[in-house]
């Protein structure tokens, strides 16, 4: 098939304008929706950001983390520490918390590296077990505000935008969201993301190419580090709160349970991934609140058992049906064509 043909594929249109209405969507929440659903939609976002990253570790990547939630609580505690201890604006205070996840992950990644597989994932768990426990420090308490935490005022819109300040935060995070995936997705098409894929496949063989296999292990472990830490900060800022106690294990077991729901490898199953992190424990909770957790954990295994690949699944599954759509519709306008030609 050539490249014109297709350019006129269903499947190739779903995925070129998919974008442009989820975006269309996301823009007329705050408009239509109350100020509940639009911080839950905050929310949504923020896990979202939290699953791309570890997304770009584990999907393209190939190394295995059990610790991200601990970028996610250093990303929230830099951003509460300089606003609420140094007064620092939260237009600046955001870029910080990026800047310092990012050296946090290089950090990390450096000795990591002769680590594989489930020795790397039990060097993570460490790291989430271990953080809480640090912030809780009384020789901390200072900037960390130690077991009680510290509490965040709530950003107000800009004099010029007729947005209270849930509706401005919603904006706020969806700006930061659309460029993460942008930057994402542009890095995954890259030949910088061919190299890490390639890592990922088979790193002898990637070694033997020229690439720079603890280079690219390294880059990848700060890319995903920074932009969970980036999840984090926003999520200081929208909840206006921070503790130790926020950022427990089951916070690194909840963004890896969003990521393989969502589908390890496809980036916007980061959006449903995030929406069943987020809702379906309420549901669960709704139908037995004394075994909330077994049926989260029941739904969670019918997912995987029907959908072994996640999200991508369905995904898959409505690209096939759409370019099987638009073949039969290619084949009868063929044959309405050859039978006007037959006549005439």
């Amino acid at each position: 098939m050539t490249d014109s043909s297709n350019s006129r594929s269903p499947a190739f249109a779903t995925g070129r304008y998919g974008h442009a209405i989820a975006l269309v969507i996301a823009v007329l929440v705050p408009v239509l929706a109350k100020d509940f659903f639009v911080f839950q939609a905050t929310q949504l976002m923020v896990y979202a950001i939290a699953i791309i990253g570890l997304n770009i570790l584990v999907g393209i990547n190939g190394q295995l983390s059990l610790g991200h939630g601990a970028f996610y609580a250093l990303g929230a505690y830099t951003v509460a520490i300089l606003m609420d201890g140094y007064g620092m604006p939260y237009g600046w205070a955001l870029p910080v918390a990026a800047l310092i996840t990012f050296v946090a992950g290089f950090a990390f990644g450096l000795p990591a590296l002769r680590l594989e597989g489930i020795y790397l994932a039990l060097a993570t768990f460490t790291l989430a077990i271990a953080l809480p426990q640090i912030l809780k420090l009384s020789v901390l308490d200072p900037w960390t505000g130690g077991v009680q935490g510290i509490s965040i005022t709530k950003p107000e819109a800009p004099a010029f935008l007729p947005l209270n300040a849930d509706q401005w935060l919603y904006a706020l995070t969806l700006a930061i969201t659309c460029l993460v995936y942008w930057l994402a997705r542009n890095l995954i098409g890259s030949r910088t993301g061919r190299a890490l894929t390639a890592v990922k496949d088979n790193a002898l063989a990637a070694r033997t190419m020229g690439i720079n296999v603890a280079l690219y292990k390294t880059l990848a472990f700060s890319v995903s580090a920074c932009f969970t830490g980036i999840a984090g900060a926003l999520s200081a800022i929208v909840v206006q709160y921070v503790s130790p106690d926020s950022f427990s294990f089951y916070l690194s077991v909840a963004i890896l349970v969003g990521l393989v729901v969502g589908g390890v490898g496809w980036l916007p199953g980061a959006f449903l991934g995030a929406a069943f992190i987020l809702f379906v424990p309420n549901i669960a909770e709704g139908v037995s609140k004394g075994l909330s957790g077994a049926v989260y954990g029941v739904l969670l295994i019918a997912l995987i058992v029907l959908r072994p690949g996640g999200s991508v699944g369905f995904g898959a599954a409505w690209r096939g049906l759409l370019s099987r759509t638009g073949r039969t519709t290619r084949q009868v306008s063929l044959s309405l064509s050859q039978e006007k030609e037959t006549g005439s």
